[in-house]
């Protein structure tokens, strides 16, 4: 729908959605876990202790209780991790969901937000989320995978969701077991309507946040014929659609822009405001901006407004 990507909420929130303690297989006990990122900068912090809630206040940090249940599949290691976002309750049984879908339903149905856990690292596949219709969206960015093994980006899982017309939502996240190694590398900025937890479980419900590994998207507004993006100073800013549709503003001389210039840049020659017409093929869409350093920040996936093509 043409408009501000942001247009609804009133704060943005800068949310930790993936973290352990002591209770399952973290090296923090709660209350230091809680001190780290606050710490760091972060107003919200979800404690995804594997099959465990961690519920725990804060004079500085707004807590959700979460957990990271399991599920089976057929990976390489017969099964997948689903984050419980704002469920404040375990499963009567202790064993494994028979399936993605089993393990989504189950939290939808007591009120959290399902997000698959490192697509890339567990070997997961497009069909995996496909079959999953409660699934919310994905881990597009795992911080502790990338630092580990350097498999923490499942874009391209994501993609190919997104292309098979499934419109699922993008979470980037620490996963952080060991504060200070595996922290601070991926977070997820929530436009809620106020600092609270509930507020948070909201916005994320109705795709009211982005990811990011450094940028900021600052606004996406959409209209009948264009795109245009604000973004903190980026060397490349980038309107994804496809596999082979899309656009692109690069700062680099040489480099080139494909259907889309820039409209702002900072004293650094860095863009901060770029302009895409809309992608010929595809009806949806979604942004991605890297800085300087390569840090990388995604919108979630939006439609497209106008008559396009049918698709091929």
């Amino acid at each position: 729908m043409p408009g501000s990507l942001f247009r609804e909420g009133r704060v943005w929130l800068r949310c930790q959605f993936h973290a352990h303690t002591t209770n399952s297989d973290g090296d923090p006990l709660p209350a230091a876990l809680c001190d780290h990122y606050a710490d760091l900068g972060f107003d919200v912090l979800a404690i995804t202790d594997h099959w465990h809630v961690t519920d725990v206040e804060h004079d500085r940090i707004v807590v959700i209780p979460s957990s990271e249940l399991t599920a089976d599949a057929p990976t390489a290691h017969d099964e997948a991790e689903v984050l419980a976002l704002g469920v404040g309750v375990l499963p009567e049984s202790l064993e494994p969901f028979p399936g993605i879908e089993a393990l989504a339903a189950w939290i939808v149905a007591r009120g959290g937000v399902p997000f698959l856990c490192h697509p890339y690292w567990s070997g997961l596949r497009a069909e995996d989320v496909l079959v999953a219709p409660s699934l919310a969206g994905i881990e597009i960015w795992n911080g502790g995978s990338e630092v580990m093994q350097g498999n923490g980006l499942s874009t391209t899982q994501w993609d190919d969701v997104l292309q098979q017309g499934r419109m699922v939502m993008g979470l980037a996240t620490d996963d952080c077991h060991t504060p200070g190694e595996d922290s601070g590398h991926g977070w997820t900025w929530v436009r809620s309507r106020e600092r609270s937890g509930a507020a948070v479980i909201e916005a994320l419900r109705s795709g009211r946040f982005y990811a990011s590994a450094g940028p900021k998207i600052r606004d996406v507004v959409i209209d009948e014929t264009s795109v245009v993006v604000r973004s903190s100073p980026a060397r490349s800013v980038r309107l994804r659609s496809g596999p082979w549709d899309g656009c692109a503003v690069n700062a680099e001389l040489g480099m080139g822009n494909w259907r889309g210039e820039e409209r702002e840049r900072d004293a650094d020659g860095l863009i901060t405001v770029a302009r895409f017409d809309l992608p010929e093929f595809w009806h949806w869409a979604r942004v991605e901006v890297e800085d300087e350093r390569g840090r990388r920040a995604w919108s979630n996936p939006f439609e497209l407004p106008g008559e396009l093509p049918a698709r091929a």
